[in-house]
């Protein structure tokens, strides 16, 4: 064979994952754009995170701590936790993607649900292993057909609580129930990046399963309730032998210094934290009700987001709204990827870009 046909072949099933495509940013033609496609706080960081972040940037020749010490400390400071069991990421999907790494090989099995992130089945994927996609009930996760899915090729379950782009949530009992149907050797990977949200009393974020337990894992992230998203810092709760397992194949330095910083100044901001729960609860119930009392279905979330359903008419679907909504400026993320053909999901913005996308779906809905 000639030299000039042959060329790097990447391993069998990278070519066959599609790319995670982020929600558009841009609105070409439009002034002013109001982006709501991918859960960013309207309130932006704590200002005592970007205090600590500007003091961090005036030693950018040092490398970062690669442990994170300090920022492992806050998060156990504020939830109580061993630090010892806190493993930080370069975002939540570095730790996702590790995780797989460790755990899944050709011939093994990771169970996702149909809605769930997706990044979860790229990884799977990644891994040389199957993603065994799971159905959902009513934008509800089914721990029953997880379970009823379960065989003795799967290593890992990964479960978005809430979920992404749903919002919905799976009681603390349905979770507990999963954890004990699950064999002993599998992973059960609770990703809670919308955790703070969540006000619900039967509610839990994975902390206590994580506590008693050796095959479960919590993910947290600093993108959302934290206003951090462009430091991509995540971290994870898990059993000793875990954390030792991934820490074995984490980079060195996988967290910049800034992140560090801001990071640990933003988890102990609590007050800030609380103001945004606020802020976020106050605008979810307003949102809701309005795009109901216009003709829409909005299903129920406990997050900072809404996954609106379009009527299956000609000029009123969710493609047509999407233009509709971006030719005024308001950017909203279209989910069928995960799932949802007629549906966009919109990211609670501040009030001037809640209120404008109020007007431009009731002028969307009214319009013979």
């Amino acid at each position: 064979m000639s030299s000039d046909v042959l060329k790097p072949v990447p391993r069998k099933g990278i070519l066959d994952i599609a790319a995670y495509v982020p929600g558009k940013e841009h609105a070409p033609g439009v002034a002013r754009v109001f982006k709501l496609s991918s859960n960013e706080t309207p309130l932006g960081a704590s200002p005592k995170a970007l205090e600590a972040f500007r003091q961090s940037a005036g030693h950018l020749e040092l490398y970062p701590d690669g442990q994170a010490v300090a920022l492992r400390e806050a998060i156990a400071g504020v939830h109580g936790l061993n630090a010892a069991n806190i493993l930080c990421g370069n975002g939540s999907d570095e730790l996702l993607g590790l995780l797989c790494h460790v755990y899944l090989g050709p011939g093994d099995e990771g169970i996702i649900t149909e809605h769930g992130f997706l990044v979860y089945k790229i990884q799977i994927m990644g891994c040389g292993a199957t993603p065994v996609v799971v159905k959902e009930k009513d934008c509800r996760v089914d721990v029953d057909a997880i379970l009823a899915a379960v065989t003795e090729k799967t290593k890992i379950v990964f479960i978005a609580n809430p979920g992404n782009p749903t919002g919905t949530y799976v009681p603390v009992s349905d979770i507990r129930r999963l954890h004990a149907g699950l064999p002993k050797d599998v992973v059960l990977v609770l990703d809670a990046a919308y955790a703070e949200y969540v006000s619900a009393s039967d509610y839990e974020a994975g902390i206590e399963l994580v506590s008693g337990n050796r095959n479960v894992v919590m993910t947290r992230t600093f993108s959302k309730i934290h206003g951090l998203a462009a430091l991509r810092i995540g971290w994870m709760y898990a059993p000793l032998e875990i954390v030792d397992a991934v820490n074995r194949v984490r980079g060195p330095f996988n967290l910049n210094a800034p992140a560090i910083a801001a990071g640990a100044a933003a988890i102990r901001d609590q007050d800030f934290v609380a103001t945004a729960i606020q802020y976020n609860s106050l605008w979810l119930d307003k949102l809701t009700h309005a795009f109901e009392t216009i003709g829409l279905k909005v299903t129920p979330s406990v997050t900072n987001f809404l996954l609106i359903h379009f009527p299956d008419v000609d000029g009123k679907r969710a493609d047509d709204a999407d233009a509709f909504l971006t030719s005024r400026g308001y950017i909203l993320r279209a989910v069928k990827g995960y799932g949802f053909a007629n549906s966009l999901r919109m990211t609670i913005g501040s009030e001037e870009a809640n209120r404008g996308v109020i007007e431009t779906l009731g002028e969307f809905m009214g319009r013979a």
